[in-house]
C-alpha cells in the first residue's frame, strides 16, 4: 500500500508538470491600485533606519567571517580539502554578497530610509564595492519600473519578436545549446548589460551605462551618471592595489569568483521574475503601468529567499510599491494576494528547472492568432 501511495503522489506530480501553464489575466484588472495598498498594514510602508541598516551590518559581518576564514585557514587545509573548500566560501560569500546587493538596490528605491541622501550615499558605497555604477543602474532601474512589460519602452529582458530571432538560434534550441546560452547569460549577461544594453530597450544610437551622455540618461541626472563613474574608478583603483599587495590569484579567490556569483544571479533573478509563459507583454496600444505591473513573477528559492532579503519571492509586490522596505513585503504580499487572485503569479518550481524551462520555452513573443487582442504578446518557442 505504501508503494502504491508513492507511486500515485509520482504519477500525479509528472500530470501537474505535463498540463499546460495557466495564463495571467491580461484584461485590465476588476481592482485598482488604492484597493490593493488599502489591503495592506499602514506600518508595512514605514521605513527604518535603525531596522534597515542593521541589515547591512548583519550581512557584511557574515561576509568578513566567510573573507577572514577563507585567507587565514582554508590554505592550512591538505590540498584536496582545500581545493573543495574555495569553491564553498565563493558560493557562500557570492550569496552574502548578493543580499548586500539587494539592500544597495533598496536604496535606489527609496526604499532603505526616509532620507533621499542617506540612501544614495549608502547605495553609491554599496554599489560601488560591487563594481555597479549606483546613480547608473537607479535611472535606468527606475523606468524599467515605470514600464514594466512594455515591448516599446522597458528597460530589461525586453523580449524579441519572432521576425527579430537571429538565424543562428534555431541551431541553440536544443539542450545543448540551451545550457551555452544560459551559461553565457549567467557569467557574462550583467556586465555586458551595463557595458552594451545587451537585453535592454532599442536606442537609436549606442547606450552605455557608464556614458553620462549616452541616450538612456536625461540632461538632469548627467551629473550622478559621473559620479557613479567616479565611484567605479575607485573601486577598481582599489582592487589594482589590492593585486599589486596580494597578487592577482588572491583577489580573484577572495573577491572576483563570488563577485561572478553576484552577477548571476541578479541575472537569474531579474531573468526568472520577468520571463514565464504566463506572463503576458503589451505594445503600446494595450499597455498601461498596471497591467505591466503585475505582469510578473514571485519564485521560490528556498533558503535564499532570507539571504537575498525577499526580493526573490515578493517581487510582485515590490513591482506595485517599490518604496516599501524588504522588510516588510512579505506580509504586504500575503495581504493582497487576496485581492490580486489570478492576476498573482508565484511559481515554486525549483529554480535549476525553472531557469532551463523558460529559456526553452520563452525564445520570442508574438500575438495569439485570432485573438482581438493583438496587442497582448505572449512567448513562444515555435522557430
Amino acid at each position: 500500500m505504501g508503494a502504491g501511495g508513492r507511486m500515485a503522489v509520482h504519477s500525479t506530480l509528472k500530470k501537474l508538470e505535463s498540463e499546460p501553464i495557466k495564463r495571467v489575466p491580461h484584461s485590465k484588472p476588476p481592482f485598482t491600485l488604492s484597493q490593493v495598498k488599502k489591503a495592506i498594514p499602514p506600518h508595512c510602508f514605514q521605513r527604518s533606519v535603525l531596522r534597515s541598516f542593521s541589515y547591512v551590518v548583519y550581512d557584511l559581518t557574515i561576509a568578513f567571517i566567510l573573507y577572514y576564514v577563507a585567507t587565514n585557514y582554508i590554505d592550512q587545509l591538505p590540498h584536496p580539502l582545500s581545493y573543495l573548500a574555495w569553491p564553498v566560501y565563493w558560493a557562500l560569500q557570492g550569496c552574502i554578497l548578493t543580499g548586500v546587493w539587494v539592500i544597495a538596490h533598496e536604496c535606489g528605491h527609496h526604499a532603505f530610509s526616509d532620507y533621499q541622501w542617506l540612501d544614495d550615499t549608502v547605495g553609491l558605497i554599496l554599489h560601488s564595492g560591487l563594481l555597479v555604477p549606483y546613480f547608473s543602474w537607479k535611472y535606468s532601474h527606475r523606468r524599467h519600473h515605470s514600464n514594466t512589460g512594455s515591448l516599446e519602452r522597458d528597460e530589461v529582458f525586453v523580449p524579441k519578436m519572432k521576425s527579430s530571432i537571429k538565424w543562428y538560434s534555431k541551431y541553440l534550441n536544443n539542450p545543448p545549446g540551451r545550457i551555452l546560452t544560459l551559461t553565457i547569460t549567467l557569467t557574462l549577461g550583467w556586465p555586458l548589460y551595463l557595458a552594451f544594453n545587451v537585453s535592454g530597450r532599442h536606442y537609436d544610437r549606442f547606450a552605455c551605462h557608464f556614458d553620462p551622455h549616452g541616450p538612456i540618461y536625461s540632461d538632469r541626472e548627467r551629473l550622478q551618471i559621473y559620479i557613479s563613474d567616479v565611484g567605479i574608478l575607485a573601486a577598481t583603483f582599489g582592487l589594482y592595489r589590492l593585486v599589486i599587495a596580494k597578487g592577482l590569484a588572491w583577489v580573484l579567490c577572495v573577491y572576483g569568483v563570488p563577485l561572478l556569483v553576484v552577477n548571476g544571479f541578479l541575472v537569474l533573478i531579474t531573468f526568472l521574475q520577468h520571463t514565464h509563459p504566463s506572463l503576458p507583454h503589451y505594445d503600446s496600444s494595450e499597455w498601461d503601468w498596471f497591467r505591466g505591473a503585475l505582469a510578473t513573477a514571485d519564485r521560490d528559492y528556498g533558503i535564499l529567499n532570507k539571504v537575498f532579503h525577499n526580493i526573490t519571492d515578493t517581487h510582485v509586490a515590490h513591482h506595485l510599491f517599490s518604496t516599501m522596505p524588504h522588510y516588510h513585503a512579505m506580509e504586504a504580499t500575503k495581504a493582497i494576494k487576496p485581492i490580486l487572485g489570478e492576476y498573482y503569479q508565484f511559481d515554486g518550481t525549483p529554480v535549476y528547472k525553472a531557469m532551463y524551462r523558460e529559456t526553452k520555452e520563452c525564445i520570442y513573443v508574438e500575438p495569439d492568432e485570432g485573438n482581438q487582442s493583438k496587442g497582448v504578446f505572449w512567448y513562444s518557442n515555435k522557430i
